[in-house]
């Protein structure tokens, strides 16, 4: 599909006229706030609410239409809970470029005091809550208009705040007065969210604003944008390399590593797909996380995430899960997701509502994903950190793998293993493809030892065999899927040194396996086996090296939010018990 043409409105002179009372209240030689531009007319529409501490603090509610931002002046801030109608006071149209505004108003002038964007992100008018538009954005902009001159208006946010419906309502008493009203829904909370103080742009705080200059961003990026395209059917997940130890270095978001199956989920208005790293479909698996994700409410969403399984001590267990993608019937599943249950941890967005988001740094594809997500009890989002080595530090400490470090100007390499991703872990560990097995002694005896290799520009290179590791049962479950696989022939370029009977296998099994080191003649050191990896095409396995250093960036604009990392690890620890996660 070619790449979509940025527009403006048809006839910006009519958006201008609606900026008339906007600019005569303003000397923009003074003031740091935009002066009324064009805007595009195109994209998803943008909702934004700003925090604004002039001589009485109140909160800015701002819906993007007709190329302008209808606003209204919220004193009490929004609220999640229905019971609340909190008065909106109808203020003048603001130029669409105001959206991004955060700074200071000096003394003396329209509004003088702090402004921090408290939220953002698209929305779309659900007037009878039948339907959603964000596909169709001259028909969501017809009934945003309609409903403002009705003085009745009903539209879903996806911020990272506010989500769900909400309604303007304009009362009697008074054209200027509307009352915001949120809707009964899964969103709706007794908590006081204006406590989430703040800026989801920039991480500060209205009384940061005196001392910290803030860098403005197109207004453009609040919301998902890129190229339109169809919904991807044939996307494969971008891999990180290898790095041993965790770094400071600017620039750079961490995730706790998490042991699940590498899963996109591909989501439209009829079916709801979740696909392993290696291309499998593993939706029959998992029917009550699709059932889950098919109420995102939004026609076209890919996400890029992992299925983790908790085990009876509620903890994370990837041999529950491996155990979980082998049944096989309507029963067995279902029984297993009332004692083993699931989680689809998401940590990028790709697609969004048509349009291509794989291309945008990483700082703001985190941002969107924080909005458009919306969660439930078996979907949730996986926390970021700015301070990796706190998170990795707490993270072993509570009995994960790692962390995963991500360059905030990073785009999405589909199917590639890049340098902007780093998996970090105490020990060395990495994918191999199994081309054979031995015979041992005693008890071991059915088998020894798995020979293992990689590709390397298409000719499978051993490296090693691995016979620590294993208990009785996976020698048993390992045993039994390599004799499926019986062959006559060496799958390895060069036949290795054998010691011991050995049976060939063809090359369709991934092991995963912990090593010291690779010695200098290309073997592995001190392999001990750790689980097989179904969820890794065979054919993919490289063999890759740890990095050594990372490169420092220029610090990116992104939402750092004010999480900390204790809450992160207890939103992972505390699965089996209590299955909801809170955003951010």
């Amino acid at each position: 599909m070619p790449k979509a043409k940025r527009i403006v409105l048809a006839d910006p002179s009519a958006a201008a006229a609606l900026l008339d009372e906007y600019s005569k209240k303003r000397a923009f030689d003074a003031t740091p706030e935009p002066a009324p531009a064009p805007a595009p007319g195109e994209g998803l529409l943008l909702f934004v609410v700003q925090k604004h501490s002039a001589r009485q603090l109140h909160y800015d509610f701002r819906l993007e239409c007709d190329g302008v931002l209808k606003s209204w002046a919220v004193p009490r801030g929004p609220s999640l809970n229905p019971a609340d109608k909190r008065l909106a006071v109808m203020t003048e149209d603001h130029p669409y470029d105001y959206a991004s505004f955060e700074g200071v108003i000096p003394p003396k002038q329209y509004g003088a005091g702090e402004v921090i964007v408290w939220d953002c992100g698209p929305y779309t008018p659900d007037e009878d809550r039948k339907g959603h538009w964000y596909h169709d954005r001259a028909q969501a902009e017809r009934l945003v208009r309609d409903g403002v001159a009705a003085g009745k208006l009903s539209v879903t946010l996806r911020g990272a705040k506010l989500k769900g419906s909400f309604a303007l309502v304009r009362t009697a008493r008074n054209p200027k007065d509307w009352l915001l009203i949120k809707h009964k829904d899964r969103f709706v909370a007794e908590t006081d969210v204006t406590g989430k103080d703040h800026s989801v742009l920039s991480g500060l705080m209205v009384e940061n604003l005196k001392a910290m200059p803030v860098r403005r961003m197109p207004a453009s990026q609040l919301v998902p944008s890129g190229k339109k395209e169809a919904l991807p059917v044939k996307l494969l997940p971008m891999l990180a390399e290898s790095r041993d130890i965790p770094f400071a270095s600017a620039g750079w978001m961490w995730e706790p590593k998490l042991d699940g199956y590498r899963v996109l989920a591909s989501i439209d208005d009829k079916e709801v797909k979740l696909r392993s790293r290696r291309g499998l479909d593993l939706t029959a698996s998992f029917p009550k996380l699709a059932a889950e994700l098919a109420q995102q409410a939004a026609k076209g969403l890919v996400l890029d995430g992992e299925i983790t399984a908790f085990g009876a001590d509620g903890r994370p267990s990837f041999a529950a899960l491996q155990e979980r993608v082998q049944l096989k019937t309507e029963h067995e599943i279902a029984a297993a997701d009332r004692a083993m249950p699931t989680v689809f941890f998401c940590f990028d967005m790709l697609h969004f509502a048509g349009v291509d988001t794989r291309a945008a740094p990483y700082a703001d594809r985190r941002r969107w994903l924080e909005q458009c997500l919306l969660p439930s009890p078996h979907v949730q989002l996986v926390h970021a950190e700015e301070n990796g080595e706190a998170l990795y530090k707490a993270a072993l400490a509570s009995g994960f793998e790692g962390v995963i470090a991500k360059r905030k100007d990073s785009k999405y390499e589909a199917g590639k293993r890049s340098p902007t991703w780093l998996k970090i872990k105490p020990t060395r560990s990495a994918e191999f493809v199994v081309g054979g097995m031995t015979r041992g002694k005693g008890s071991r005896a059915p088998l020894g030892a798995l020979l293992l290799g990689y590709w390397d520009e298409g000719e499978l290179r051993y490296c090693g065999h691995v016979g620590s590791g294993f208990d009785d049962r996976t020698l048993a479950q390992v045993k039994a899927r390599c004799e499926k696989l019986r062959t006559d022939a060496c799958p390895f370029t060069e036949k290795p040194e054998l010691h011991s009977p050995t049976t060939w296998v063809r090359p369709e099994l991934v092991a995963e396996v912990e090593f010291q080191q690779w010695t200098p003649d290309g073997m592995l050191r001190a392999p001990v086996f750790l689980r097989l990896r179904d969820d890794v095409d065979p054919k993919s396995v490289r063999r890759t090296e740890p990095r050594i250093a990372a490169r420092p960036v220029a610090e990116a604009t992104s939402s750092s939010g004010d999480s900390e990392i204790d809450a992160v690890l207890r939103q992972l620890d505390n699965k089996k018990t209590a299955l909801t996660i809170a955003v951010g």
